[in-house]
């Protein structure tokens, strides 16, 4: 019980981080562009303590720590509106320039906040680098009963090019008992074998195991002048890599039910500090590229989908119609909505929630 409490308020903490990096992105753009902003807070719901600033600005912390947000003053109001007196620093009085640099913002602290830990990483702890190699075989696993061999290198998964030592193990957890074709490169041949995958129940369900350890490599740490740079180009691998799985999923090359919400990153937030201060950094650093990223997709409710109406604007001269954006922001809500269930039941199925459930039932 302890240990799960443990998990849940180091889960809070990283996630608390990364949603704060974001806010404070979009509040120093705000004051750079001389946006008035009326609330700065971690959390929703009930405030539990709040204070004012000299420049009117309210900060709390609010009862819900699943998030936050930045209230700009006149966000809410179109640009073409009647202007009101003490509307000057308004955010929706100011040019579109503006009204996207402060909307920009948010994400691209995240990426620099991403880029700092990745240099933190690689400058104290060196890179470790698991290849999709073979390094261990399971005794009658899956794998060594396909022919799988030590050496091997995974390459491809059902025909799909594998990300990373991550995606090979999401792919294979998520298809428990089901026939996968995996190649490997083997003395420089690539070969295909049908592997079937064990079935194994971890935390009251099933998932796929291919019977099979990966071999790791340490690198040496990197002193600070190679570390920037090469932060730089890990951030870039990590958004390619993002971009192509979510392309999978959308394109129904993998199963959606990788897809991860808030409980689950809460979750595997607080078993990353569990393993230790390297694997918390770099935890943070992935979770902060994510929500940068997916905060760019033009999708109505995300700061993208703001982008897009801002870059309309620009050309044509004037703001969207009034029905046109509000038609876009509910199906922005909805979308979102859909995809915060879709992948809460993800989370709650892969905690055993649902099996617990109806192993209790009567």
């Amino acid at each position: 019980m302890m240990h799960t409490v443990h998990t849940v308020i180091a889960g809070l903490v990283v996630f608390g981080i990364v949603v704060f990096v974001h806010e404070m992105g979009h509040y120093l753009a705000a004051r750079w562009r001389g946006v008035q902003v009326d609330v700065f807070s971690i959390g929703f719901g009930p405030v539990l303590t709040s204070w004012q600033d000299r420049v009117g600005t309210k900060w709390q912390i609010s009862l819900l720590p699943l998030g936050g947000y930045v209230k700009l003053h006149g966000f809410e109001n179109r640009p073409d509106a009647p202007a009101e007196e003490g509307d000057e620093n308004a955010f929706n009085r100011k040019s579109v320039l503006s009204r996207a640099l402060v909307t920009v913002a948010g994400p691209v602290f995240n990426f620099l906040l991403t880029i700092i830990l990745f240099a933190v990483l690689l400058s104290c702890f060196g890179k470790p680098e698991a290849k999709p190699d073979i390094g261990s075989l399971a005794p009658n696993g899956a794998a060594s009963r396909a022919g799988l061999k030590l050496g091997d290198e995974i390459t491809k998964l059902d025909g799909h090019r594998i990300l990373s030592i991550g995606d090979i193990q999401a792919q294979v957890a998520a298809h428990p008992g089901a026939v996968m074709q995996v190649s490997v490169m083997r003395e420089g041949k690539e070969l295909e074998l049908p592997v079937t995958l064990d079935r194994l129940t971890q935390d009251g369900h099933e998932v796929g195991r291919l019977g099979v350890g990966f071999m790791l490599k340490h690198g040496a740490p990197l002193p600070v002048y190679k570390a920037i740079p090469a932060a730089f180009g890990q951030t870039w691998d990590m958004c390619a890599n993002m971009l192509e799985g979510i392309w999978q999923i959308v394109s129904g090359q993998r199963s959606a039910k990788q897809l991860s919400g808030t409980i689950g990153i809460i979750h595997m937030s607080g078993q990353a500090v569990d393993y230790g201060m390297a694997s918390a950094i770099g935890f943070v650093a992935l979770l902060s590229l994510n929500l940068g990223l997916i905060n760019l997709f033009p999708v109505p409710m995300l700061d993208g989908g703001h982008l897009l109406f801002y870059g309309c604007e620009a050309i044509l001269g004037r703001p969207l119609s009034e029905r046109t954006q509000g038609y876009a922001l509910q199906f922005g809500l909805l979308l979102v909505v859909a995809l915060f269930v879709f992948s809460t039941v993800n989370d709650l199925r892969g905690l055993g929630v649902f099996h617990w459930l109806f192993a209790h039932r009567g």
